[in-house]
């Protein structure tokens, strides 16, 4: 069935097997079974067994499916965002999209010429000059030796590694491979450009530059790309669409927001409570939560209510304590920060409870993180947690009407309007 015109790719019922510990199937039993089960036309016997890709337990077959029943569709000049946890199988599905390996069962369709970033070096023969692997993708892509020398000064000037061009690859550094291997890939402009998590590797200046040329390449709509990353802030400002992979599946596909929103809920397992027994110092933490105020941790905390931070806790160290939280958003940025340090009574001797509160429709509704710091009055950190809470804020119901909406940031803020 021809594929249609808009589509720039189509995977269709694509999985990915593998056999635990060993290369190939490890025994010549097993390649003499695969072998006679094809030789006859038949679908090969260990395609039938298996497990999922689930990293959390230990399983009991030596066959895994790296990806099951992976079906997807990406239109020309779309920007298709890839997320998951590591190991979820992200990388086995670019693999298979840039044709490093092949799938066991299924089929994979696209229009015009790849370009992938999946590994630093990726595509780079190491003895030949920085130049001279230009000319080399160039070729590989199908582009003549004219049409890659009129590019060759805009790739050089992008990657900045215009002192180095002549000199052989073997000898850059991991961060100039990856900035020559993205100008080459982005300036010699293939239909199909896939991008793995590798643009970590470059510095913030670099990762600016990329990310702003991804944006530009994903504008013009004239190529598709595909893009995995950790850095959700990338994902939400690059992508049209997105699709999470929970072990080697397809978990959710659709808006960015939502499926990155499915992700972070998904991954930090959104918790607004925890009996605690952290003890440093004299100071021990028994409980922290989040909620509406006057309501249980276990109801919906809402944008529209008043929201508070509550800590119980026994101390028993006279030198004044205060406490910090950081509070941080989707992106892990900390947007955020209070201390309880500007009134030293506040943390009394016993066992007590803290309370901070924050006006109703002070946070925007969202996924938001804190971090707990309990500081000695030295300035000495005794406890010290990232990511000890996680709280989920939902948007104002509808019946009471939305004043303000979804806005970009983490804050609303009603302030003095005069």
């Amino acid at each position: 069935m021809a594929m249609n015109e808009e589509l720039a790719l189509k995977v269709e019922d694509v999985s990915k097997q593998y056999r635990l510990g060993l290369l190939g199937t490890g025994t010549i039993s097993h390649d003499l079974n695969r072998w006679w089960h094809l030789a006859r036309g038949k679908e090969d016997p260990y395609l039938l067994i298996g497990e999922s890709n689930d990293r959390s337990t230990k399983g009991n077959s030596e066959y895994v499916w790296a990806l099951k029943d992976i079906n997807f569709e990406v239109k020309k000049g779309e920007v298709l965002g890839i997320v998951g946890k590591n190991g979820a199988g992200k990388s086995t599905l670019l693999k298979l999209l840039s044709n490093v390996t092949t799938p066991s069962t299924g089929k994979i369709t696209m229009k015009g010429r790849v370009a992938s970033l999946l590994e630093v070096g990726t595509g780079f023969h190491p003895e030949l000059t920085g130049k001279e692997n230009v000319f080399l993708n160039g070729a590989i892509l199908g582009m003549t030796r004219k049409e890659i020398a009129l590019k060759l000064q805009d790739i050089v000037e992008f990657s900045g590694c215009e002192r180095y061009v002549d000199t052989p690859v073997k000898r850059y550094s991991s961060g100039m491979k990856v900035r020559l291997a993205f100008a080459v890939a982005a300036f010699l402009e293939p239909e199909i450009l896939i991008v793995d998590e590798v643009l970590a590797v470059g510095d913030a200046e670099f990762q600016k530059k990329a990310i702003g040329k991804m944006k530009e390449v994903g504008q013009d709509g004239a190529r598709t790309v595909l893009f995995v990353s950790h850095n959700m802030a990338a994902v939400k400002s690059l992508c049209t669409r997105a699709i999470l992979l929970e072990n080697g599946e397809i978990a959710h596909e659709g808006n960015t927001d939502e499926v990155i929103n499915k992700y972070l809920v998904g991954s930090s397992n959104i918790e607004n409570y925890k009996k605690l027994n952290l003890e440093s110092s004299g100071f021990t933490l028994h409980e922290l939560g989040v909620r509406s105020s006057l309501k249980n941790c276990e109801d919906p905390i809402l944008a529209n209510e008043v929201i508070q931070v509550f800590f119980k806790y026994t101390n028993t160290n006279k030198n004044l304590l205060h406490v910090n939280l950081k509070f941080k958003g989707e992106d892990g940025e900390v947007f955020m920060s209070t201390s309880s340090g500007h009134d030293e009574s506040l943390i009394k001797l016993g066992e007590n409870e803290l309370i901070v509160s924050f006006p109703a429709n002070f946070f925007n509704d969202g996924n938001f993180y804190m971090d707990l710091l309990v500081v000695e009055k030295r300035k000495i950190k005794i406890i010290e947690e990232f990511d000890i809470l996680s709280f989920l804020i939902n948007p104002e119901p509808k019946e009471l009407g939305s004043w303000m909406g979804k806005e970009k940031g983490y804050i609303k803020g009603v302030f003095d309007w005069k």
